[in-house]
């Protein structure tokens, strides 16, 4: 069923950059499943929460500095603010989950309770994420929170993708402690 939808994709994409997600409902049970169920790794959630409590009195003017410092060094040799984030042993799993989907996902990354980013399979192009629906429309919203993006043709990897966000729960709490969003290839979903 969705292989002849996907054939469409390249001719919907060409009249805009963006469309509606004619794949929500799949994506939308991908979230609730497989996505909610990788986001519950213990790792993920005290790197989370160790993340939360380093930040805890960060003011907006330092956040939009270290996102300025962050955009600054992306596809720059010296990295000291994407590095740390990089290199993050959470950041190894992430990339794991990526390989192990078998092309279904194209990234993943985590964000605190600020917004920042904890973790990731690929290098963002910014380090704070609180100003989108990524992060706005799930840690803000609360612990069943989800958002799917609309469809677009991923540059890097001239792929087709949604993303998926939803909202990392501690479960000694139930409460939200952070983010994380999945690009996928709308192409792959089965």
């Amino acid at each position: 069923m969705f292989k002849a939808k996907c054939i469409l994709i390249p001719v919907l994409l060409a009249a805009a950059p963006a469309v509606a997600n004619e794949f929500e409902g799949p994506l939308r049970d991908l979230g609730e499943t497989k996505v909610r169920a990788l986001v519950q790794d213990p790792a993920i959630i005290a790197a989370i929460v160790e993340q939360n409590a380093r930040h805890e009195g960060l003011t907006q003017a330092d956040i939009d500095a270290m996102d300025k410092a962050w955009r600054a060094e992306v596809g720059s040799a010296a990295t000291p603010t994407i590095s740390p984030v990089a290199d993050h042993p959470v950041s190894a799993l992430l990339r794991d989950m990526v390989e192990a989907s078998g092309g279904l996902y194209t990234e993943i990354f985590v964000m605190d309770a600020r917004g920042l980013n904890v973790a990731m399979s690929d290098t963002t192009s910014d380090y704070w994420q609180g100003d989108e629906a990524k992060w706005s429309l799930t840690y803000a919203v609360g612990p069943d929170a989800m958002d799917i993006g609309d469809i677009e043709l991923d540059e890097s990897t001239q792929t087709y993708q949604s993303q998926i966000s939803v909202a990392i729960v501690d479960p000694a709490t139930g409460q939200p402690v952070g983010a994380a969003t999945f690009g996928v290839n709308v192409e792959a979903l089965e």
